[in-house]
């Protein structure tokens, strides 16, 4: 089994290697001419756009980073098309960004790493205290309309390096705005490895995520937005600092009791590298800037892999909000970790319940484009 320390290692591995290629002189095997680091989309010099703005981390674009870029691209609509390499820093764009799109522009997600080190317990280097769960993200994204494409979002803070720091959550992700959409991207972390949320509790934000990656162990992925999780890839990730069940939980929504909509996985699948029921499916954020929340999940043909506890997928987070209080649910699952060995632990949707839990119920007027 790989330890955290490797996981990093090879969680940098394709983005070197990726940018390594962009930069080499050796003509592609296939057509005789050297490789191009923007592949099919343009350069500084023939941009796709006049919108357009290219991000190379060896100076061969705009810009050598990603924040440099977003502090340039104000106004509506702009696009970075990002190089294969390793971008090691914090990004924060601004809500003023609507409808930014950042394309990696290798065809492997792999190639294009955002990744920082920053935790809750992190402190600020100005003294101030410390980060916190949402100032730990390696990528703050707040604009509306927010697309990204083929682009993996790390946070590769580890537990094991700092074991003084009580505030372990490290966020790779935190999208707050409506109409944001990641068509196969990754999200690598730990503890809180993806932040699907709003901009404000009275605010809805509808998300979209298509073909990525997720991985982690403490709800890896949280929040409070209306995000639908089409034919993905979750993966909860060995413990060794645990040596018994749980080690953890995949999502933890904490969607605002008005919303009639929070979590919904549909056509993916849920893996584990932890021993067989190490991991619970879900369990409910009541948090205390929102103690009416009614967190929401629905989890349907999907298949959960053994390292889900198919007897007692749910548990609580606080036991003044129980997980039967909730709106959790399931439809149609598979896999050894979807059986059905206590029914009243596993409440499923009917037919006609099930006809409303869709992607386009959740996501109303928006189609995302593929």
């Amino acid at each position: 089994m790989p330890s955290h320390l490797s996981r990093r290692n090879v969680l940098l591995a394709g983005a070197a290697a990726g940018s390594a290629l962009a930069l080499s002189a050796v003509p592609a095997h296939a057509h005789g001419r050297p490789r191009r680091p923007f592949g099919r989309y343009g350069s500084p010099s023939a941009r796709l756009t006049s919108t357009t703005l290219y991000v190379h981390p060896r100076g061969a674009g705009d810009f050598t980073g990603l924040q440099a870029a977003v502090d340039a691209a104000t106004g509506t609509g702009r696009t970075l098309v990002i190089a294969p390499g390793v971008y090691r820093e914090t990004v924060s764009v601004p809500a003023d960004r609507t409808g930014m799109t950042w394309i990696g522009a290798s065809e492997d997600p792999r190639d294009v790493v955002v990744v920082f080190d920053n935790a809750a317990g992190t402190p600020k280097p100005d003294g101030s205290g410390t980060y916190g769960t949402s100032g730990s993200a390696t990528t703050t994204l707040r604009p509306d309309g927010f697309t990204a494409r083929r682009i993996t979002f790390a946070n590769d803070w580890l537990r094991a390096d700092h074991p003084g720091v009580s505030g372990t959550q490290a966020v790779a992700v935190k999208a707050m705005g409506d109409r944001s959409a990641f068509f196969d991207c990754r999200f690598l972390g730990h503890q809180d490895t993806l932040y699907a949320d709003s901009a404000s509790l009275d605010t809805v934000a509808r998300q979209y995520f298509a073909r990525c990656y997720a991985e982690g162990d403490v709800d890896f992925v949280f929040g409070r937005a209306t995000a639908v999780f089409e034919d993905c890839d979750f993966r909860t990730l060995i413990r060794p600092d645990l040596t018994s069940a749980p080690s953890g939980f995949v999502f933890a929504p904490s969607t605002a009791v008005a919303n009639p909509h929070g979590f919904l996985v549909t056509r993916s699948r849920i893996s584990s590298e932890a021993p067989d029921g190490f991991y619970k499916l879900a369990r409910p954020w009541v948090p205390s800037s929102d103690p009416t929340a009614r967190p929401m999940l629905t989890v349907r043909d999907t298949h959960l892999g053994p390292g889900i506890d198919a007897v007692a997928p749910y548990t609580n987070m606080a036991s003044g909000h129980p997980w039967q209080d909730q709106r959790f649910a399931e439809y149609r699952n598979t896999g050894p970790g979807a059986v059905i060995t206590v029914p009243a632990n596993r409440p499923q949707l009917t037919p006609a319940q099930a006809a409303t839990h869709t992607r386009h119920a959740w996501l109303g007027d928006w189609r995302p484009q593929a």
